[in-house]
């Protein structure tokens, strides 16, 4: 069974990538609303309406199992998708407050997340539910999804807003660092080049991939093992950046993928087209 995606921009492709590793067999349908991008800042209503229609727009393409890979639109969207479509499944992206709190020694551990993420009802549940006793520290990163879909993964300017949100976090004891939007695991070597080795950094994309994969396996649509399927990329945007980004953020991973590979999609009147 086709497996469909979504992010804002490039950010998911560090959840593809996961699944990659883990389901290789697994047919994928990815799409970038670049036209959007970033959701981040954006009212949790506007996300929530795109992130219907984008669903919609997959399971037309084929798409069984919907991946909401977004921090922000998962915050936005994720309950309510569930509601709209009662036999679909949905994966969706949870802060990993969990595995932090479980794994810090010093009892304080960082969150790089969206605005709309930490005002997600989402972030406030994990936190009531595993955060008891641990100090958290937060920090929305301003313009750094901007720098990662512009490929900027080690200049100054990503470097300086990377420094500003996590210096005054090692200033205050922490040794645990929750990567809170999708983009962020893209700049992971840069961030342990800021914090050092003695600080543990956590990419929730592999636990989602793996969660993918029950839910897949519950209902009997993993695919058989085989050759990697194709990935069938969208974006909302333009197509030849796109297959630019892919490439940087994927070097390897991926067949050389040219622009007439990638299929753009319009909005028109709030519809997917």
């Amino acid at each position: 069974m086709i497996i469909g995606m979504f992010d804002s921009g490039v950010g998911g492709l560090s959840v593809l990538r996961a699944l990659r590793w883990q389901l290789p067999a697994q047919p994928i349908l990815y799409l970038a609303d670049q036209a959007h991008v970033p959701y981040g800042p954006r009212p949790l209503e506007e996300v929530r309406a795109f992130s219907v229609e984008i669903t919609r727009f997959l399971l037309r393409q084929g798409a069984r199992c919907i991946v909401v890979a977004c921090n922000t639109a998962s915050a936005a969207a994720l309950h309510h998708l569930r509601a709209t479509f009662p036999d679909v499944p949905f994966v969706g992206m949870e802060p990993a407050v969990k595995p932090a709190a479980e794994s810090t020694h010093s009892g304080v551990v960082g969150v790089l997340a969206t605005p709309a993420t930490f005002q997600g009802e989402l972030y406030a549940s994990v936190v009531e539910r595993f955060a008891s006793g641990v100090t958290l520290l937060q920090d929305t990163c301003p313009g750094l999804v901007g720098q990662i879909e512009a490929g900027d993964l080690n200049g100054p300017r990503t470097r300086a807003i990377l420094a500003a949100a996590l210096n005054p976090m090692l200033a205050q004891g922490m040794d645990t660092v929750v990567m809170g939007c999708t983009h962020y695991p893209f700049v992971i070597p840069l961030i342990q080049e800021i914090t050092g080795t003695g600080v543990r950094v956590i990419d929730p994309a592999p636990a989602v991939a793996r969660q993918t994969g029950r839910v897949l396996a519950a209902r009997g649509w993993l695919a058989p093992p085989g050759p990697p399927a194709p990935v069938r990329f969208f974006t909302t945007g333009q197509a030849e950046p796109f297959a630019g980004q892919i490439a940087r953020l994927l070097d390897g991973e991926l067949p050389p993928l040219a622009s007439d590979m990638i299929e753009v999609v319009h909005w028109k009147d709030q519809h997917l087209e």
